[in-house]
């Protein structure tokens, strides 16, 4: 099996190839330019290669283009002639059509098989983007997932989430000892942002059977890794559900996967397309996650490919780790478009044969300037490249297709229906329950032991008028009631009433 995946032909000619060494592709990479470029079929091409490399790929089809990888080209499409031209052109001998083993996922569950995590996998940090919280409502979410622990109470769905916030609020006095403060204002902008999140769909995002990651890791029998899909073009109405879930899946990768070092080639590669809505107005504690897992993702195995409009979209930090680059064209309309189109000029190794950065403004469709690590993971000089044409097919798959691809998918079964477990809301709304009970049960008590005194105040009454003809005697029977009626009257007055207080309060606040 070759080491390298063939992404174009370069050089005056293009008839240098430009290859991506699989030992290097874990290294991380950027796929970049303006709109109407030809990143799409660059992220495709890339998918096709790593699949028939034996590697697993996560995709985002943020336009509904990408479901094609399932589907072989046609002879009969209109671009044939032109796909086998350029194939002649860059010296891809190899070209030919094919489809490839996908499996499609959906956050809404329409388009592919249902994703779904728990509100405990998800964090607070990651929630609290998810929800725009501020930074004193974050401190409270923390203290819901604290008490969440401790309390034994599991954090599957919305609906656990919102039950321990009402618990977390009704005992806010209590819990304000142990935890820090609490302010029910907090607890009440934290349920309104979980509601605009359910209308947004979200609330499809958290319960079970959640995702296992080792699904998204699947090999063919004939060795072809398989690329999962994600249809995204409904979910970017909700950007900011759309990048945390991203962030999320990255995350638990680095945290589930063990080390393997410097393989031959990556266990999985995840392309996270529409960078920039991961670091819009995100804060410093979630950018420096987002860097430290690139950073460290790699050693297990995990390559991971930015795609946006401009290199600019993602922090230095991270793109200084990013070492295998296609950069598409981009426009410089602007004097600020001029500084960032520099500024990406800046980032690859010279080529004395150009100019990298007019390079980067001249390049037409479908073709870019490309750099990707050589020996000893050394950048290699930037190269004007004519991009391959894809063996699958250009363009989404029919709704028929598709639903036969989910039909006979390895997931078909698996994740299509939800579970609702035994979790914080249904522990939490037993402990209600047993609290109400427990006050009706002390109310009749209390009833019964006040209809018991007036009844012996009454005796009493009958009894003393009836001494008042001859000496009464105390018996030991009598003296037993007089105790009782005293213990039934402490129980119907004031500290009776605490007592049963305190046995409600431990009924709902106990562990």
């Amino acid at each position: 099996m070759s080491r390298h995946m063939f992404i174009g032909g370069g050089g005056p000619d293009y008839a240098t190839p430009q290859q991506l060494r699989l030992d290097y592709a874990n290294r991380h990479g950027l796929i970049a330019g303006a709109t109407g470029t030809g990143k799409t079929v660059t992220l495709q091409i890339m998918a096709e290669g790593f699949s028939a490399a034996g590697v697993p790929v996560f995709l985002s089809d943020v336009k509904g283009d990408l479901s094609g990888l399932a589907a072989a080209g046609r002879a009969d499409f209109k671009l044939h002639d032109a796909f086998q031209s350029r194939a002649r052109k860059i010296g891809f001998a190899d070209y030919a059509y094919a489809a490839f083993p996908v499996t499609f996922w959906d956050l809404f569950g329409e388009q592919g098989h249902p994703v779904r995590t728990t509100v405990a996998e998800m964090g607070p940090l990651l929630l609290s983007r998810l929800l725009e919280l501020n930074e004193v409502q974050e401190g409270v979410l923390n203290i819901a997932f604290r008490v969440s622990d401790d309390e034994g109470l599991p954090l599957l769905d919305l609906d656990d989430l919102r039950a321990l916030l009402a618990f977390v609020g009704e005992n806010a006095g209590t819990l304000s000892l142990s935890y820090g403060n609490v302010a029910a204002s907090s607890v009440g902008a934290i349920q309104r942002r979980l509601l605009v999140l359910e209308n947004q769909g979200g609330a499809r995002l958290f319960g079970e059977p959640a995702l296992e990651l080792s699904d998204l890791m699947q090999v063919d029998p004939d060795g072809r890794g398989r690329i999962n899909i994600l249809a995204a073009d409904a979910l970017m109405g909700a950007p900011r559900l759309y990048a945390t879930f991203l962030l999320w899946l990255l995350s638990e990768l680095f945290e589930e996967l063990p080390e393997v070092g410097d393989p031959d080639k990556p266990r999985l590669v995840f392309f996270f397309d529409e960078a920039h809505l991961l670091f819009d107005d995100a804060p410093k504690a979630l950018v420096d996650k987002v860097e430290q897992v690139a950073r460290l993702i790699r050693s297990k195995g995990v390559g991971v490919y930015f795609i946006t409009q401009n290199p600019d979209d993602v922090p230095e930090d991270i793109l200084g780790q990013l070492g295998n680059r296609v950069q598409h064209a981009l426009r410089a309309f602007t004097a600020r478009d001029r500084t960032a189109l520099k500024r990406a000029a800046e980032t690859y190794r010279d080529n004395p044969a150009f100019d990298t950065a007019t390079a980067i403004r001249e390049v037409g469709v479908g073709e870019a300037v490309t750099s990707f690590l050589g020996d000893k993971g050394v950048p290699g000089m930037a190269q004007r490249t004519l991009i391959r044409p894809p063996a699958s097919q250009l363009g989404p798959l029919d709704a028929g297709a598709r639903a036969l691809l989910m039909a006979t998918s390895p997931m078909a079964g698996k994740y299509d229906r939800a579970i609702d477990r035994d979790s914080a809301h249904e522990m939490l709304t037993r402990r209600a329950e047993a609290a109400a009970r427990a006050a009706e049960e002390a109310e009749q008590r209390e009833a019964e032991a006040e209809a018991a005194e007036r009844e012996y105040r009454s005796a009493r009454r009958y009894s003393g008028s009836r001494s008042s003809t001859g000496r009464r005697r105390d018996s030991p029977d009598s003296l037993g009631a007089a105790l009782g009626q005293a213990l039934i009257k402490e129980l119907s007055g004031t500290t009776g009433k605490r007592l049963v207080r305190g046995i409600l309060g431990g009924l709902f606040k106990g562990r």
